[in-house]
């Protein structure tokens, strides 16, 4: 659920224990092993029942060839599987939210925990509770979204893994709920790395309710 928005300019000072919060979140949140060359994999495709077979190969977030039958869902199934790979992505504290400067809300009791401010140019700010992130917010344009991450698992390396979230997308101008997505995800370890096993993801869409799945068999370490 991170991306990674250049720093806005500001004159706020940065939070030293903004800073110390969010990097602790941060080091606990599962990604794949520094050195990691990418996999491939067996997938399947199902959006709504019909179901398509093929391949998939992830180098990187940029690299993603999925080999599909159908278009529509070859280039549905490299678009979320190149977000996996930017959340998953091996990287440093210093080179995502680190780099932006932080502010912290202090005093409040919000359930899903403190808010952290990202001044950067999604004007982004998290929930963290726990030295877990709960809640990620960003506007892009003329949307705006909240994710609420809802379950994680616990991987061999004493890592957070999410495993559920909830994605709400508004209207900023009016700030009315357009559209709302809820992943759910499973995961198999392959060497070092905890790799996708399957995602699907339930949202509305030209006004029903649309399911799809993705299904990764058969890992393949590059």
């Amino acid at each position: 659920m991170e991306m990674h928005p250049s720093q806005a300019p500001t004159d706020v000072q940065d939070d030293p224990q903004a800073r110390e919060l969010l990097r602790r979140a941060f080091e606990k949140t599962a990604r794949w092993p520094a050195g990691f060359q990418g996999f491939a994999a067996d997938l399947t495709v199902n959006a709504d029942g019909k179901e398509v077979k093929g391949h998939v190969t992830v180098k990187s977030a940029q690299e993603v060839l999925v080999s599909l039958d159908d278009a529509d869902l070859q280039k549905w199934a490299t678009n979320t599987i190149a977000m996996i790979a930017v959340h998953r992505g091996p990287r440093t504290f210093e080179q995502s939210d680190g780099k932006s400067v932080l502010t912290f809300d202090q005093g409040t009791s919000h359930p899903l925990g403190d808010t952290i401010h990202i001044h950067d140019a999604l004007k982004s700010h998290y929930r963290i509770k726990d030295d877990r992130i709960t809640q990620i917010n960003r506007t892009m344009g003329p949307m705006k979204f909240t994710i609420n991450i809802e379950d994680s698992a616990l991987t061999q390396a004493g890592k957070y893994l999410t495993t559920r979230y909830t994605v709400y997308y508004f209207n900023p101008p009016d700030g009315k709920l357009t559209n709302v997505e809820s992943f759910s995800d499973t995961h198999v370890r392959v060497g070092q790395a905890d790799l996708p096993a399957s995602r699907r993801i339930i949202s509305a869409e030209n006004g029903a309710v649309v399911v799809k799945t993705l299904t990764f068999r058969n890992h393949r370490l590059l």
